[in-house]
């Protein structure tokens, strides 16, 4: 297949083209090579590669900056996911949008599925569940991929901030109310290079299975480094004080990706484990 990706220079879309390109025409875009809020460039560099699919990677994902900077939220999460999709609609692309667990408000207390009803309370939930609108408006082809807490070995990430900060202090303060699933990225990665190799599209729920609190999670993060002199304080959101509002559970339940025997994601501690290579 001929491949194009935004967002090529991030966690997951520098994954994808490492992996995809194996067996693949990729092409791949940074925000530097490919300014998704210019309708226009966009139109034109979908339309020169004419893919078989774009992979919607490229976002704002910084909670706390959309918070602040509404408008860079919505001129990149909403309006630039727009403009790709209307780029693929031309190409007659089928289109990838990576989405978030932040659509959801976290009241559920059980695992989200992909039928449950949005409800975003954070200005980067909000921006990125329009662009999920925009993408069925404009598509028939796509594939809405929602994940969370992403991590790899290279890049910035919770896991390495995590792992960089315990060189240098004897205590973290971790949040311990709120709770989702870690998500490795190679794992993610490869279950959407299986989901594109389908025509059962729609919406899509992929992260590692389980759930865990980012307290619970750093002290795996620790214990699997071998990092054994660093004490670990359970607080609060409200202690935290971030600018941005968090859903407090936002496990995604992957009922369409198993049911539809797709691709079965592992178990988020195992996924550690590889991380670290044990």
């Amino acid at each position: 297949m001929k491949v194009l990706i935004t967002g090529s220079k991030g966690q997951l879309g520098s994954e994808l083209v490492d992996l995809l390109s194996k067996e693949n025409e990729v092409h791949g875009f940074g925000h530097k090579e490919l300014d998704i809020t210019d309708r226009n460039l966009v139109i034109n560099t979908v339309s020169k590669i004419v893919p078989d699919i774009v992979i919607h990677c490229a976002a704002l994902v910084d909670a706390d900056g959309c918070e602040t900077d509404i408008k860079d939220a919505f001129d990149v999460n909403t309006i630039g996911t727009g403009n790709v999709s209307i780029a693929s609609k031309k190409a007659k692309s089928t289109m990838v949008y990576i989405s978030t667990d932040y659509v959801f408000d976290g009241e559920k207390n059980s695992p989200y599925l992909e039928y449950d009803i949005p409800n975003p309370i954070s200005i980067y939930g909000i921006s990125k569940y329009a662009g999920e609108q925009i993408v069925r408006h404009y598509l028939e082809k796509f594939f809405i991929v929602r994940t969370a807490w992403l991590y790899r070995r290279v890049g910035k990430n919770f896991v390495n901030t995590i792992i960089n900060l315990a060189k240098d202090k004897k205590e973290l303060k971790v949040v311990n109310d709120q709770v989702g699933s870690p998500t490795y990225v190679p794992d993610l990665a490869k279950a959407i290079s299986t989901l594109i190799s389908t025509d059962y599209y729609g919406i899509y729920h992929i992260t590692n299975s389980g759930k865990v609190s980012w307290y619970e999670f750093t002290k795996k993060i620790l214990k699997y480094a071998g990092i054994k002199n660093v004490k670990v304080t359970p607080i609060s959101s409200e202690e935290l004080n971030r600018p941005a509002p968090r859903p407090k559970y936002s496990v995604l339940g992957s009922y369409n990706l198993e049911k539809k025997k797709i691709y079965k994601m592992r178990n988020w501690e195992l996924a550690l484990k590889d991380f670290f290579g044990e």
